[in-house]
């Protein structure tokens, strides 16, 4: 595509700034314009666009005045762009339906092209049922739909990209198909979009900017995009036009689509879930996105919550030239995400910004709830200083506090092939009603997760796993949300990246140390049953899932052995864990014993030989008596404790000061209690342990503990 630039001010511009973008073009050519006398935008604007400077009064401390100052009139900006969103379009479907209920040849006319269109894919599909070949031709129907829907034009394409995170209502093959769909339409005439412009903004063009491109640098189904630089301040900005006529276009066919919704509510009974409802939910983030000024509320809560990582950025937005059909950000330089070797010519390695992406997704899942809800390859970008930067913020979702913490024990639950518990969750995650049994699903997880899961975690392929999941999702009654969907789709939107630059690349094994580090630190109730039910089986400890999940959680740049510590020792220590204290009693005799037979074996074996004959009566073999296998169980276990204290101890900002809380949990009643109970149950196990050497009694099952 060929660009050219229009020229506003009196003087020529580099274009060096085009090289940025990732995208081969042919050389721009440059239309220049006679200069206008433009019109002042106002101190107001130039306020907004000054970027907080920080200064130092005569004590040497921050002045926070003019940050302070910076940010109200950033408010008040913002309250402005607000102002001019006022009448922005929302979906009612009642309105819709009273604006079309009497214009039938409008409606007809688009009636039958969707019909006709669909109807045509329809027939196929019922011929290939005929025919008993529904399975065979799968792939290549799944293709034509997404065809299809590029044709019917943004509102279709937009449908085809939500179906295609719904394992619930779609097969794998159509999944992966409309996965595909590229929301790029052909252009409008820039004539209309710098009209927009001024109409909305309220100003000549050549007032607000020095210079804008004069062709769009990328077009999409809502708007497209050009490149310009503010005339007050200098800033490169994207400005984002929203199409013409793009609100009626819209509305007409989710008033179709919503009355088709009805008839499959009604006649098609292997789609169980409400169409309906989803046609409803998606229609309304649709138009959410026809509101440029909620996108810029959505970009810069998003950059509060995440873009504290220094390997994420979020562009600002510039309120005094953003309205409901216009939005003004920050100028990204980078490439996209899919583009390995542009991406590598910058000295960036990809899989390092997947990684960035894959923890920055888990936060937004499960942290604050809040994520980007269209992590397309497009709307990642890689920057010359290695960020990874988040663009279009139109559709955003939110995760549910409680699914937050139900997707991690889930996780929990697959890990230790619990699938009754597995099944359970769906209950947590609104994938299920309460009224639903959950019996029969239950076989059917089994069936794929056992095989799923002889591979170790490293080695798990999350599509695979989404896949798998998808078909058992799409035998039974399951209403998938939208939040866990999407969520999928950006974990597997990242894998795919990922696996082009490295074909053994797995986000599982990516993802865990988020997940280990939740749960050995997050006091939510919720995930403290999870570690328990992790750590705990049959009524033992399995330190090697503990020492697991301290080696993955380590890899995460955010844990501390302080905050692996504290809440464990707190809950041991509560009211209701009673049960679990009988547990770790039992466990710290186990270890103490373990330690002290350990030192006592390793001091036994530095004797020399012929010493060892005189002190043990001739039997030099070993100083306890027991069997080969309890002596190599006890020496194992010292060895783990020996290396989880290494891993806590070597973790991260590790100081021995983080003890002194945990001493001072350790000082209430109930942990002197647990103490002492603790001291009873060792000096019982070692007495006993004497008493067998002494009298040379063979080793029989263990005295129980208090």
């Amino acid at each position: 595509m060929t660009c050219r630039l229009v020229i506003t001010g009196g003087h020529t511009h580099s274009l060096a700034w085009w090289k940025g973008d990732g995208i081969s073009r042919p050389t721009p050519s440059i239309t220049t314009t006679k200069p206008k006398k433009a019109k002042p935008i106002g101190a107001v604007a130039a306020l907004v666009e000054a970027r907080p400077i920080k200064t130092r009064d005569s004590d040497g401390s921050l002045a926070v005045v003019q940050v302070l100052r910076d940010r109200t009139v950033e408010l008040q900006a913002e309250a402005r762009a607000l102002a001019r969103a006022a009448n922005a379009p929302t979906y009612d479907p009642q309105l819709l339906s009273a604006r079309y209920g009497s214009r039938p040849i409008k409606v007809l006319r688009r009636a039958l092209e969707i019909s006709i269109a669909l109807g045509t894919f329809g027939l196929k599909l019922l011929l290939d049922q005929r025919n008993g070949i529904v399975d065979k031709n799968k792939r290549k129907r799944a293709a034509e739909l997404r065809r299809i829907f590029t044709r019917l034009g943004p509102t279709f394409v937009k449908l085809g990209q939500g179906l295609s995170t719904r394992p619930d209502l779609c097969p794998p093959e159509y999944l992966e198909e409309l996965s595909e769909l590229q929301d790029a339409l052909p252009t409008f005439p820039d004539e209309e979009a710098f009209s927009c412009v001024e109409r909305e903004l309220g100003l000549p063009i050549d007032s607000i900017y020095s210079l804008i491109s004069a062709s769009p640098i990328a077009a999409a189904s809502l708007g497209q995009v050009y490149k310009a630089q503010l005339r007050y301040s200098g800033h490169f900005v994207a400005v984002k036009v929203q199409r013409p006529g793009i609100e009626q276009a819209i509305a007409l066919d989710f008033y179709l689509t919503r009355n088709i919704a009805f008839l499959i509510n009604k006649y098609v009974d292997i789609i169980t879930s409400d169409v309906v409802a989803l046609v409803d939910e998606f229609a309304s983030r649709v138009y959410q996105e026809l509101n440029y000024v909620q996108e810029g509320q959505n970009a810069r809560r998003f950059k509060k919550l995440y873009a504290d990582k220094e390997d994420v950025l979020v562009p600002d937005i510039f309120w005094d030239y953003t309205s409901g059909k216009v939005l003004t950000m920050e100028w990204v330089e980078g490439v996209k995400l899919n583009e390995q070797d542009a991406i590598e010519r910058q000295g960036l390695n990809v899989l390092d910004l997947v990684n960035t992406g894959i923890q920055c997704s888990l936060r937004q899942l499960l942290e604050y709830g809040y994520f980007h809800a269209d992590p397309h390859p497009g709307n990642l970008l890689a920057t010359p200083e290695g960020k990874l930067a988040f663009l279009d913020f139109g559709m955003m979702s939110e995760t549910p506090e409680q699914a937050r913490v139900a997707i991690i024990g889930h996780v929990v639950h697959m890990v230790n092939r619990d699938y009754e518990a597995m099944a359970r969750d769906y209950y947590a995650l609104d994938f299920l009603s309460p009224d639903v049994d959950v019996s029969p699903i239950v076989p059917a997880l089994r069936n794929f997760f056992d095989d799923a899961l002889n591979s170790t975690v490293s080695e798990l392929n999350f599509k695979t796993i989404v896949d798998g999941l998808g078909a058992v999702l799409y035998q039974y009654p399951f209403n998938v949300p939208a939040y866990y969907a999407l969520i999928l789709r950006s974990l597997t939107v990242l894998e795919g990246l990922a696996l082009v630059a490295d074909p053994n690349f797995k986000v599982l094994a990516a993802s865990y140390p988020y997940f280990a580090k939740r749960l050995l630190t997050d006091s939510n109730p919720y995930l403290r049953d999870a570690l328990i039910e992790l750590l705990f089986n049959d009524g033992k400890f399995r330190w090697n899932r503990l020492e697991n999940l301290l080696v993955q959680g380590r890899k995460d740049r955010d844990f501390t052995a302080k905050e692996a510590l504290q809440p464990v020792l707190k809950l041991l220590l509560s009211p209701d864990s009673e049960e679990l204290r009988v547990l770790v009693i039992k466990e710290a005799v186990r270890v103490t014993e373990a330690v002290t037979v350990g030192t006592v074996v390793d001091t036994y074996n530095s004797i020399p030989i012929f010493m060892r004959t005189l002190i043990f009566n001739g039997n030099a073999s070993r100083p306890f008596v027991m069997s080969e296998t309890e002596l190599e169980s006890m020496m194992e276990l010292r060895a783990q404790v020996i290396r989880i204290w290494v891993l806590l101890r070597s973790s991260e900002n590790f100081d021995p000061a983080l003890l002194q809380p945990i001493l001072q949990v350790l000082q209430q009643p109930e942990a002197r209690i647990l103490g002492g109970r603790v001291i009873g149950g060792i000096t019982q196990r070692m007495a006993a342990r004497l008493l067998q050497q002494v009298l040379q009694i063979p080793p029989t099952v263990s005295a129980p503990v208090p």
